[in-house]
């Protein structure tokens, strides 16, 4: 998987080569487990997944899973979470540079796209019709990845769409001050839910952002989500995700009782999470008919100095791409 820009990984390059200076700094990077710590993990998953959450109970998490995030972002607002560092690093195709030179690839398209409409139809098609080059971040949560991208990001096409299923959520992007109407437009919107339409064509997407957004979602509908996504993407656009690995931390710690499903769990505030392996995701995407750029997992040592505790995260970064015509052999044109 050769890729333009498919450079090595960017995660952090700081490594623990002497185990007794552990506690010297706050992480260290792509950590090597050894066979013990991963059966230690496996064991402590299987222990927390004895007693399921019975059907009935399941049922309430599923169907009122927009309320219980409602109510995190209610209490926390925007405390939570912080603005993300990493992601320029990590995802280039979210930085003016990369913007620019897709512009000029899709001039053309862009251009037969214009001689076939009268001039000024473009523009009240759908919000951003304008633009050449569209990101849209799905489970936006408060705009920590929207906000760096409008204020880092400087290319006068792009347009930044970011949804929600959590209406409280939405509200808190659409009232920060950096919010634009003119580059961005928020929505709620359940991914999950397939009656539920996008405000974008199929086919209009440059860039599509998942981050920690895809563990919420219930894994059987996790297929259709991606998708239906992938169907929304520009042939060369591409679909960026992080989130939780099996046997992160946050997996280890859960409590009997917690467990929905294999891997799956509920989390005391009533929200939900997957942990995922590098093959569970993909399989999803090149069932969506996208193809690897990156998948790759971030294995993190955190340290807490004043308890001398260590943790391990385990993060996995995806980058898909979908596949311009001409590599579909055989492709079917009866949709044209």
């Amino acid at each position: 998987s050769n890729s333009p820009g498919g450079k090595r990984p960017q995660f952090g390059n700081r490594h623990l080569d002497d185990p007794s200076r552990v506690f010297q700094h706050n992480a260290w990077d792509n950590v090597q487990w050894s066979e013990e710590q991963e059966s230690a993990a496996h064991k402590k998953v299987q222990e927390n997944s004895v007693q399921p959450v019975p059907p009935e109970k399941q049922e309430e998490y599923e169907n009122k899973a927009s309320s219980f995030w409602d109510d995190f972002y209610t209490i926390h607002e925007n405390r939570f979470f912080k603005d993300r560092h990493w992601l320029f690093t990590e995802f280039p195709e979210l930085s003016s540079r990369s913007s620019t030179e897709s512009q000029e690839g899709h001039a053309v398209q862009m251009n037969g796209f214009q001689e076939e409409t009268e001039p000024g139809d473009v523009e009240d098609t759908f919000p951003g019709a304008s633009a050449t080059y569209r990101i849209m971040e799905v489970g936006c949560g408060v705009g920590n990845t929207v906000f760096p991208i409008l204020q880092n990001n400087t290319d006068p096409g792009l347009f930044v769409y970011c949804c929600d299923f959590s209406s409280t959520a939405v509200e808190l992007v659409k009232s920060n001050e950096l919010y634009n109407p003119s580059r961005c437009f928020a929505f709620v919107h359940d991914v999950s839910d397939e009656q539920c339409s996008f405000p974008v064509p199929e086919h209009s997407l440059d860039v599509i952002v998942l981050i920690f957004v895809l563990s919420a979602i219930n894994p059987a509908k996790m297929q259709n989500v991606i998708s239906r996504l992938g169907s929304l993407l520009k042939p060369g656009g591409c679909l960026l995700l992080r989130d939780y690995g099996r046997y992160d931390m946050a997996q280890l710690r859960f409590k009997k009782g917690r467990c929905l499903a294999e891997n799956f769990y509920v989390r005391g505030d009533g929200t939900r999470v997957y942990f995922f392996t590098q093959d569970d995701l993909d399989s999803l995407f090149v069932g969506a008919g996208l193809q690897k750029v990156q998948n790759s997992v971030d294995r993190r040592l955190q340290v807490n100095r004043g308890k001398q505790l260590t943790m391990y995260r385990v993060w996995i970064q995806c980058k898909y791409v979908k596949p311009h015509k001409t590599e579909l052999q055989n492709g079917d044109c009866s949709s044209e």
